[in-house]
């Protein structure tokens, strides 16, 4: 899958370069596109990198949800290498494959349980311009998670959209991580419109 950055792929050059192509192909078996165009700039790439790492390690909210909120915002924004890389991660930590390859088309989708309904809901809504979330659809979060795990997703949505847009807007496309997934990613269904 070759993607069209906007900006040339930088050279990882160094000892830190030599240490973020190590770790990353220990992780994923290449080097993530996005670690190539923020090497640019590299305070940027570690502080990004530092922030996510950090995220990963919440853990008031369900992995599942957490996951699920992340690639919704990526299906909802269009960030076919965060969905790519989230249903990877999934894949590997053993969380639900099959309802994550039904993220694109959740929906339509009737693999869904009422309250990963309403957090998938939640993330588009947070993800819309202006956001759209609604106070029945946080009091049922809020009411099933609590307030630290509603704190959490609430964050975590923030930063998925900081991440899928950025990665959107440099041209970052999917690096086919989701190939070792046992089901493929759903294509989402036709018509349906981001900020329905």
């Amino acid at each position: 899958m070759a993607s069209t950055p906007r900006i040339p792929k930088a050279q990882l050059t160094g000892v830190y370069g030599f240490l973020v192509k190590r770790f990353s192909k220990k992780m994923f078996g290449e080097v993530p596109e996005p670690a190539e165009l923020f090497w640019h700039n590299r305070p940027v790439l570690t502080t990004t990198m530092r922030f996510g790492q950090k995220v990963q390690k919440w853990n008031a909210l369900d992995p599942n949800l957490a996951s699920f909120a992340h690639m919704a915002v990526a299906s909802f924004v269009g960030c076919s290498w965060c969905l790519d890389l989230n249903y990877f991660h999934m894949h590997n930590e053993g969380l639900d494959e099959t309802k994550a390859s039904e993220i694109p088309r959740w929906h339509e989708s009737s693999v869904f349980t009422p309250l990963e309904r309403d957090v998938l809901e939640y993330a588009e809504a947070m993800s819309d311009t202006p956001p759209r979330v609604t106070d029945d659809l946080f009091a049922r979060l809020l009411e099933r998670l609590g307030a630290a795990a509603m704190v959490e997703l609430t964050s975590l949505v923030g930063f998925a959209n900081m991440t899928t847009r950025g990665n959107v807007a440099m041209g970052i496309e999917s690096q086919g991580f989701s190939k070792v997934c046992t089901l493929p990613l759903a294509e989402r269904a036709a018509g349906y419109a981001a900020s329905a």
